[in-house]
């Protein structure tokens, strides 16, 4: 399937709870060990990885991410498709480049660059 959904997001107003409600909720293992405190959820092969972390700005939130060539390209098309900027392409070194829009029903996907 091109541009496959890779990525979930789970975003709480408390994110080491909300890390705690999922591990004990369906046996995650979550790792937070890095200087976001973002919750890496890996799933040994079954199913697409995720993360639960704490939302930065606005209410919770639950989002996936697809995998694209070209974010830009794909936000450009979103956008001209009735879309609204969510967040422009960003690239986060060594990690990931990513952006985000809303549909136009205000649902907020996530794009992510194919490593």
């Amino acid at each position: 399937m091109p541009n496959p959904v890779v990525h979930f997001e789970i975003l709480g107003k408390d994110g080491k709870k909300a890390q705690q409600y999922y591990q004990s909720l369906f046996d995650w293992k979550i790792d937070a060990n890095n200087p976001m405190a973002y919750g890496l959820v890996h799933n040994d092969g079954e199913g697409i990885d995720g993360g639960v972390a704490q939302a930065e700005q606005g209410g919770p939130t639950v989002m996936f991410y697809v995998q694209v060539d070209d974010p830009q390209k794909y936000l450009d098309r979103a956008i001209a498709l009735g879309g609204k900027l969510v967040m422009p392409v960003t690239e986060v070194p060594g990690m990931v480049t990513m952006c985000q829009f809303a549909d136009p029903d205000g649902n907020v996907i996530g794009i992510v660059k194919a490593m």
